[in-house]
């Protein structure tokens, strides 16, 4: 009996589901095809069912319509997200053109001083790149891609676009050495302006070399202006060296004209000192034979 009672149950169950199941199926086709008739009374009563459905269901439509925007703004966040990493990498790029751009502004800098300067009758100058720094018996110094076959000589000055860079000590056919003002072994002998005090600049391998033997150093003021003096008749007269600071110490120290960082080409100056007058009337003869009368008449 409770078998029979089992069997029944199951059959009114399907029975139901599939009148359910048709009933659905009936409306769903009904609904399509009411939506999809052209007809104004079959419009009026879509409109209507629409006004009695859309109350019901609004309290269902913003959580939907939130849901919805707040995936929208999602996919922009990330497509922002994605936009802000692409200007990312390509600022970095920029960043690199930008540094490669000022290395050629200040090569060009450095090159435009070279062609500008003015030299004296008694000089003559010839330009070459350093091809490596350091090496050999001096800490601060760079080898250069020039040598005797192109007028280079032993002591001559070594100028960048700004000031003195050195001095050429060791000189190959191809290749010499320019001794920087910072190395230990180098010694300057220099003016300062605008008193007039004549020193010595002595690199001792850091940035910036002493300045010493000075005669007054009271009256040495930081930023004054460091000149060559041509002592020595090595170096010519009146090449910029830097100016004057002064260390922590108390010590008077040169700031090199000469940008090191960034050295790349320098300007050899040959230079030749003139004759020495050594007759008090060595003077008086050349103005004559400048006047085209010859000496002794």
């Amino acid at each position: 009996m409770a078998g029979l009672n089992g069997q029944e149950a199951s059959a009114l169950w399907r029975t139901t589901r599939q009148i359910v199941l048709g009933a659905i199926i009936l409306i769903s086709i009904v609904l399509f095809a009411l939506w999809r008739i052209d007809n104004p009374r079959v419009e009026r009563l879509r409109m209507s069912l629409a006004d009695a459905v859309l109350p019901s269901l609004e309290w269902t439509a913003r959580p939907i319509a939130r849901v919805t925007q707040m995936a929208q703004d999602f996919e922009s966040y990330v497509r922002v997200y994605e936009q802000n990493e692409e200007l990312r990498r390509e600022l970095q790029a920029m960043e690199g053109w930008r540094e490669q751009a000022r290395q050629l502004e200040q090569r060009n800098a450095r090159l435009r001083a070279l062609n500008n300067v003015r030299l004296s009758p008694q000089t003559t100058y010839v330009t070459g790149e350093i091809m490596a720094d350091g090496g050999g018996p001096f800490s601060r110094s760079g080898l250069l891609n020039i040598g005797s076959l192109n007028g280079v000589q032993d002591g001559s000055a070594a100028l960048d676009g700004l000031g003195l860079v050195g001095r050429i000590s060791g000189v190959g056919e191809t290749t010499s050495r320019a001794i920087f003002l910072t190395d230990l072994n180098s010694r300057v002998p220099v003016i300062v302006q605008p008193s007039g005090l004549r020193g010595i600049v002595a690199g001792d391998n850091s940035a910036a070399p002493r300045l010493d033997f000075l005669s007054d150093p009271e009256q040495v003021r930081p930023g004054d202006r460091i000149i060559t003096s041509g002592d020595g008749l090595v170096l010519p007269p009146d090449l910029l060296v830097g100016q004057v600071i002064v260390a922590a110490n108390g010590q008077l120290r040169v700031r090199p004209a000469a940008d090191y960082q960034r050295l790349r080409f320098v300007r050899v100056l040959n230079y030749r000192p003139p004759e020495a007058i050594n007759q008090p009337g060595g003077l008086i003869a050349a103005e004559q034979f400048f006047f085209g009368e010859e000496p002794g008449e």
